[in-house]
């Protein structure tokens, strides 16, 4: 089934613009369903991230409505699934969806750095947001600012891992993961490795495990990224507060150091 053309929310920066997060929704939310809810979540000084970054410019891409073969409904997300629990099942499922919201982001990341450079744009998501852009990030040609990911999971882990086994060259392994997707994108230059990655996840989260997310985390680590992981006690399907907002604040404000800001 075609799927309807994604769409993106865009929340201006109130000072002047230095950095552009692109974060992505989870299953069935929505750009501005999330928007909301996530711009209401506060740091331990009561501030929310628009207080506290007023000039980043976020940009929250929305999913396409896709065909959910398990559930035999119409939903948006980024590609459908056979369980976000074990989300190695059914691959075949995955990759159409996968493929064209790499691209769809791919697209947005190009648009954005028509306005700062792509070493001061973060990339992110929450839940099936995170996993898709974590497969945009390997795919991009470009160290980006940083990484920030929710309560998620690697598709393709098993794939990755057999990658990681058989190669210990950068480019060969970039280039195999690119290949998963059938995407044109091979480089000489693993340079995207070296984008900073933040991870958080709870303990109590329902919806993923957490076990999803720690092997989300070997899994970049193995390919040689440098990797900072919070899990928090409670928190649910979201992010901890205040300290998972702390936490994402903290990486935010170490990236923009480096850059001079």
């Amino acid at each position: 089934m075609t799927a309807i053309k994604p769409n993106i929310h865009v929340v201006a920066p109130t000072a002047t613009h230095t950095h552009t997060i692109i974060f992505l929704h989870g299953r069935g939310s929505t750009a501005t369903e999330f928007e909301s809810e996530f711009f209401e979540s506060q740091a331990s000084d009561d501030r929310f991230f628009t207080q506290i970054f007023p000039g980043i410019k976020w940009v929250f891409p929305c999913a396409a409505m896709r065909h959910a073969e398990v559930d035999n409904e119409e939903m948006c997300q980024w590609f459908d699934m056979a369980s976000v629990q074990r989300p190695n099942e059914r691959m075949e499922l995955q990759e159409q969806g996968l493929q064209e919201s790499v691209e769809f982001l791919l697209r947005v990341l190009k648009d954005e750095s028509a306005e700062v450079p792509m070493d001061r744009i973060f990339l992110g998501g929450i839940s099936q947001g995170c996993a898709t852009a974590i497969h945009a990030l390997l795919q991009n040609g470009a160290r980006l600012g940083g990484f920030i990911g929710l309560c998620s999971w690697l598709p393709f882990e098993d794939a990755i891992q057999e990658i990681v086994q058989k190669t210990s060259s950068p480019t060969q392994r970039i280039n195999s993961i690119r290949q998963l997707l059938s995407l044109d994108h091979d480089t000489e230059d693993p340079i995207v490795l070296q984008t900073p990655v933040f991870l958080s996840h709870s303990e109590d989260d329902g919806v993923v495990p957490v076990a999803n997310g720690k092997a989300l985390c070997d899994g970049l680590k193995a390919l040689g990224m440098t990797v900072e992981m919070s899990c928090y006690p409670d928190g649910g399907h979201w992010v901890n507060e205040p300290k998972g907002v702390d936490g994402i604040v903290a990486f935010i404000e170490s990236v923009m150091e480096r850059s001079g800001f």
